[in-house]
């Protein structure tokens, strides 16, 4: 079988689309799929290109197995709603170009920016090949959840007519949750179309390790309760509210943010403005180092902005730290609640709650008990949600899909 991946997002860049369709299609290389894989120069979070990679028309790479095409693409930091609209439509034309020139069977491409949905349905018209929508996030409503654009907007009233047509059009879409399955029916969306591959957790990649001593040292966090948050710092995350809680926790306990993203200056400036000792905001790091600075890590939080469309969300960090036994500290309301309280994988706080923020971090950091029960949830969590299992489960849609 051969399968076309069109996505913006691709490895060495580290954020969850790109983790989520890498592993996918390296497991579909195993069974015997033919995979190429069409995306950008890696360049994300920062909106600069990777060292040893350029920017330029159309180049190819195989990693491990998998042919990579990368075409140019408007490239912007995560900054400014019309920057980031040239970049994803810059994209969306050079993959679409780029994939005329591609043998395949079927297509698949993946959001959370679903103009390259708009590149999946053209390429899927003009080659006369079937082509799956992944839906990882519900755009534009993500965009009216963090007010980037008026709800009574003329772009968002176009982009949901859009979303629409693309769910129509598509052979089969694939939700990463139960709550997006739920969204696109109540939208008239056939139910029998529509299949849940939830994101999670590379167990060979992550897994629990010694805390590395060596960098708790040279952070000078000895003796304190980390509580970690590893990730783009953008609107969605609501990191502000945090830092605007923080000066209520326990003397003993740390607070270390690592990443970039279009809000992390804002950030780094209020920490300032704050005088805030029990914080430290570190930029992101290479890949390699991820499993160094989570296993320092005592508590894992995932918060996100309160607001009803978030509830259909399932961050993939949960499964990466539950993987590592590290409890989470979840800020999140909905699936993402439901999972984490059902495996007793950590403790949960009503989003932009500060009281109720505080009273959770208390519990969990005083009762060592309850904080061991937490790592044995974290254990079955992780098990749950084996990324294999469900790239497999994933290929079985595709292998079973109606021709054109």
């Amino acid at each position: 079988m051969k399968i076309l991946f069109l996505t913006d997002n691709f490895i060495p860049e580290v954020n969850a689309p790109a983790n989520r369709t890498y592993e996918h299609c390296l497991e579909w290389v195993k069974k015997g799929a033919d995979v190429t894989v069409i995306t950008c120069a890696p360049n994300f979070p920062q909106g600069k290109v990777y060292e040893g990679y350029k920017n330029k028309i159309y180049q190819k790479e195989t990693i491990q197995g998998i042919k990579v095409i990368r075409v140019w693409s408007y490239i912007t930091s995560n900054k400014g709603f019309a920057k980031r609209i040239l970049d994803y439509l810059s994209f969306a034309f050079m993959g679409f170009w780029a994939s005329l020139f591609v043998k395949t069977d079927l297509i698949v491409a993946t959001s959370p920016q679903f103009f390259t949905a708009v590149s999946g349905y053209l390429s899927s018209v003009f080659k006369r090949r079937p082509w799956v929508m992944e839906v990882r996030d519900l755009w534009p409503e993500s965009i009216k959840a963090v007010n980037a654009i008026k709800e009574d907007s003329f772009v968002i009233t176009w982009l949901e007519k859009l979303e629409l047509f693309l769910y129509r059009k598509a052979k089969r879409v694939v939700v990463v949750t139960d709550a997006f399955k739920k969204n696109l029916i109540d939208r008239n969306i056939p139910a029998a179309k529509i299949n849940v591959i939830k994101n999670g957790v590379n167990a060979n990649k992550f897994f629990p390790v010694d805390k590395n001593e060596e960098l708790i040292a040279s952070l000078g966090l000895q003796g304190k309760f980390i509580i970690g948050y590893l990730g783009t710092h953008g609107m969605a995350h609501k990191l502000d509210f945090i830092l605007n809680s923080v000066d209520g926790v326990d003397p003993n306990v740390h607070f270390l943010f690592i990443g970039d993203g279009a809000e992390k200056e804002k950030l780094v400036q209020l920490k300032e403005k704050l005088q805030l000792q029990n914080v430290t905001m570190l930029s992101s790091v290479p890949k390699s180092e991820v499993m160094n600075y989570l296993s320092i890590v005592d508590l894992s939080l995932v918060p996100l902005k309160k607001s009803d469309t978030f509830k259909t969300v399932i961050p993939s960090k949960i499964f990466e730290c539950a993987a590592m036994k590290i409890p989470i500290l979840l800020g999140v309301e909905g699936e993402s609640k439901e999972i984490i309280e059902s495996y007793g994988a950590g403790i949960c706080f009503e989003p932009e709650n500060k009281n109720d923020l505080l009273e959770k971090i208390k519990e969990i950091q005083s009762n060592q008990q309850f904080y061991k029960k937490c790592q044995i949830g974290c254990e079955k969590l992780a098990a749950d949600f084996e990324r294999k299992t469900l790239a497999n489960r994933m290929y079985t849609i595709l292998e079973k899909l109606p021709k054109v």
